[in-house]
């Protein structure tokens, strides 16, 4: 499989995040297992490297680099370190329920579980255990017959055998005991036990050439997966089966918006916004003055849509999402993730560490 360069670049970066350090291994000193090693308190935390960041009640949590989980209770105006993390690897995503029970992800396939707020965390999956449930899912899948399953079972094999280098990318939970997990090379987990037990269910999505998952998303029933190669993939009946969405674009979506019960908004590589009226039936390419990577996305409480780039420009649209202006508001940095908090600010996770756009800021568009 191939990757697009700045995919190759994203990944890269997730890698040395996590990799130990160059002048210990060449001196022959043990290196340390990064998703045994609790992270480091660090006094510079706030500004490190920050992958996503979520809404946990009243709560923010930002998760990025070296297993740093920043907390905020004052809408993203200041942050602090999470008392516990049990592992030092890059977590890529976060998600909560509620105000307490919460998941996040990232390198070595790890799922890390908080259940006072993003406080504490404890380990519930690392890439060892996700691939042997990927084995044990093929091997099923041969013994019933179904279509594929053998190259199923040749992927999962060598998964095994890589050890736990696959970085799930991103994690969503429907409510307290149902949530999936998804990641690179089509990784795709699900739980019914809030995390205590993690079963594969790549079998459930037609991806036979199994694209890197970045984004898995839902409301209800409802989810929708982004991924590689224009991959968009979509389940009504709460994650059991999976249909294919076909789009036009062959480029790598980072995430996608589903808008209303027929309307999708997908983005990705090089400025590509898609939208979709009739659940994907057909589509239209929406117009953006750049050729800049959209990293994020979210809908404000108004209806309106903000798209966030890799340059840290935000972009807004207040017709549904065809048509879309810069604010004259940006980031500090690369923006990994958005979300909307109480007052109005939009709280966005970066290359620098998490910051915050005033509501009134995102009012204001460049009309030049």
């Amino acid at each position: 499989m191939t990757l697009d360069n700045a995919v190759r670049s994203m990944l890269a970066v997730i890698g040395l995040m996590c990799a130990a350090s160059p002048a210990m291994a060449a001196s022959g000193q043990s290196v340390p297992d990064l998703m045994q090693l609790p992270a480091r308190a660090d006094a510079r935390a706030a500004n490190s490297v920050q992958l996503a960041v979520t809404r946990a009640g009243e709560r923010l949590v930002s998760v990025g680099e070296r297993g740093v989980v920043l907390l905020s209770d004052d809408g993203g105006a200041s942050w602090r370190q999470a008392r516990s993390v049990p592992s030092s690897v890059a977590l890529a995503d976060v998600h909560f329920v509620d105000d307490r029970l919460g998941w996040a992800v990232g390198h070595s396939g790890i799922v890390l579980h908080s259940r006072d707020g993003g406080e504490s965390w404890e380990r519930q999956l690392d890439g060892r255990q996700a691939a042997q449930a990927v084995l044990g899912e093929a091997r099923a899948l041969v013994a019933s017959g179904a279509t594929g399953a053998e190259r199923l079972l040749v992927d999962a094999q060598i998964l095994v055998d890589d050890g736990p280098d696959k970085p799930l990318l991103s994690v969503y939970f429907m409510d307290a005991r149902h949530g999936w997990a998804m990641g690179s090379y089509g990784l795709a987990l699900a739980t019914k036990d809030g995390g205590q037990t993690w079963q594969a269910v790549m079998g459930r999505l037609p991806n036979p050439r199994g694209k890197h998952l970045y984004q898995v998303r839902g409301e209800r029933s409802r989810l929708l997966v982004a991924g590689e190669q224009g991959a968009l993939f979509r389940s009504e009946d709460g994650g059991r089966t999976f249909a294919e969405v076909d789009t036009p674009y062959p480029g790598t979506f980072f995430g996608a918006l589903a808008l209303d019960q027929d309307t999708i908004l997908a983005y990705g590589l090089r400025g590509n916004v898609w939208r979709s009226a009739d659940a994907g039936a057909s589509w239209t390419q929406i117009p953006i003055d750049q050729e800049i990577t959209i990293t994020s996305g979210t809908q404000l409480g108004d209806g309106a849509i903000v798209l966030a780039d890799e340059s840290g420009r935000l972009l807004r649209s207040d017709d549904q999402g065809h048509r879309f202006r810069a604010l004259e508001a940006k980031a500090p940095s690369a923006v990994t993730a958005l979300v909307q908090v109480e007052d109005g600010a939009l709280v966005l996770s970066g290359a620098r560490g998490p910051s915050r756009v005033d509501a009134a800021q995102l009012l204001d568009t460049d009309r030049r």
